[in-house]
């Protein structure tokens, strides 16, 4: 997962490089933190939605009914 983050994250700070002459190393810091915690990010809940449903607590609450 880690790599996966590093990867994408170096390859938005090459672009964000490319495309204006004038960028700042600040910019190019900051671009690398974003894109690389977004996609740890993504990965962790993802991993949580399949842990869920394998679990079997998705199941339970789709079966969940309002006692009247």
């Amino acid at each position: 997962m880690a790599l996966l983050a590093i990867a994408c994250a170096a390859v938005a700070v090459v672009l964000v490089a490319r495309g204006d002459p004038t960028t700042h190393v600040h910019m190019l810091i900051a671009t690398a933190l974003g894109v690389g915690l977004t996609v740890l990010l993504g990965t962790a809940l993802m991993t949580l939605v399949f842990v869920s449903n394998s679990s079997g607590h998705d199941s339970e609450a789709a079966h969940f009914e309002e006692e009247e």
